[in-house]
């Protein structure tokens, strides 16, 4: 499962660099977080970054994109060998 933003956000700008996947970025009002590359720091760290350092604890799982650890570690085994080859 992927991770969002809530409205109760207040852009402290703590969450978007230590996202090791570059999946948070600043949407029209909040942060937001981009499901296709949140792997929930599955096969970066034991707990996501963003929820670790979040001040306001707004990013909760997101129920719209139910995924499991399996899923989340090819998401992450996928992401980084399309980063790999771009660095080529």
């Amino acid at each position: 499962m992927s991770l969002y933003i809530t409205d109760e956000c207040i852009n402290c700008d703590v969450c978007e660099p230590v996202c090791p996947n570059e999946a948070i970025y600043l949407g029209e009002i909040i942060y937001e977080i981009d499901p296709d590359l949140c792997t929930e720091c599955v096969g970066h760290y034991d707990k996501p970054q963003c929820q670790l350092f979040c001040p306001v604890d707004c990013i909760p799982k997101d129920p719209n994109h139910a995924e499991t650890e399996a899923e989340l570690h090819q998401k992450y085994l996928h992401l980084t060998a399309q980063k790999n080859t771009s660095n080529l």
